[in-house]
């Protein structure tokens, strides 16, 4: 029996992918730090789409939160068919404004645990007879983003990752995805603290998690290399391209003064 691994999935993005993927009648393992939405999450995707599921509650900033995860699937033995490393957040406002602790655990979630869940699980993977891995970013990736430096930072690492990986492994089972979403109706801006101009900003171009979800979903499980979702976000990727970079990043900026 094979299971899709999302990180990230008691809410949000990652708990739209998880309702996707039931929908498919994919069992799920779901990871998070909330317990409380993993179990009533995980019970209510078994309960209307009858799956398999089961959840693992971990803080995946913690030190060796990649290995605690692998370590459950290989104990419980569970074959993950599907990685979707969903689990991340930003920080807005001007770099010095946070405690460097609270800089390198964004980085730790974002990258670090990211890459280390794609190391461990890719010799299994590469045993499936059909293998995905769903990293997402951010529309974010394509600019720096003064307010939102290190979190766009982040995302810019995490497509040139995946980008790369997709042609290592195209001769493989395995197909990795990158799923870049713009502004999206989740609690990003909580988490991040951006503040009313971001706010009203993000509003007017919000997608909801259950569009990006099904967007990221269709392009994995075609073997795309890399998607942005939504036609504003596609042509704020082309602009990014197109003029110049201080440009993009002046107005990318205007955004979290």
């Amino acid at each position: 029996m094979a299971y899709a691994l999302i990180t990230g999935a008691s809410r949000g993005i990652g708990l739209a992918i998880a309702t996707e993927l039931a929908r498919k009648k994919i069992d799920l393992l779901l990871v998070a730090r909330s317990e409380t939405l993993l179990r009533e999450s995980a019970g209510q995707l078994a309960s209307e789409y009858g799956i398999k599921t089961d959840y693992l509650a971990v803080d995946l900033a913690a030190t060796g939160a990649a290995q605690q995860v692998y370590t459950w699937c290989q104990q419980k033995g569970y074959t993950v068919q599907m990685l979707i490393n969903n689990a991340g957040y930003g920080l807005s406002g001007p770099f010095e404004k946070h405690p460097l602790a609270e800089h390198t655990d964004m980085m730790a979630v974002n990258m670090t645990v990211l890459v280390e869940l794609t190391y461990l699980f890719l010799p299994s993977l590469r045993q499936q007879p059909k293998a995905y891995i769903l990293n997402i970013g951010s529309s974010a990736a394509y600019q720096a983003v003064p307010g939102l430096s290190l979190y766009s930072a982040s995302k810019a690492f995490v497509l040139q990752f995946s980008r790369g990986l997709h042609q290592e492994l195209k001769r493989s089972p395995v197909s990795v995805t990158c799923v870049c979403p713009g502004s999206t109706d989740t609690n990003f801006v909580d988490r991040a603290q951006i503040g009313e101009k971001g706010r009203k900003a993000a509003q007017k171009v919000n997608m909801t998690p259950q569009e990006v979800a099904r967007q990221a979903v269709e392009a994995t499980l075609a073997g795309q290399a890399e998607v942005v979702t939504g036609l504003l976000n596609k042509a704020g990727k082309f602009m990014a391209w197109l003029l110049p970079k201080g440009l993009v990043e002046k107005t990318a900026g205007s955004i979290y003064e």
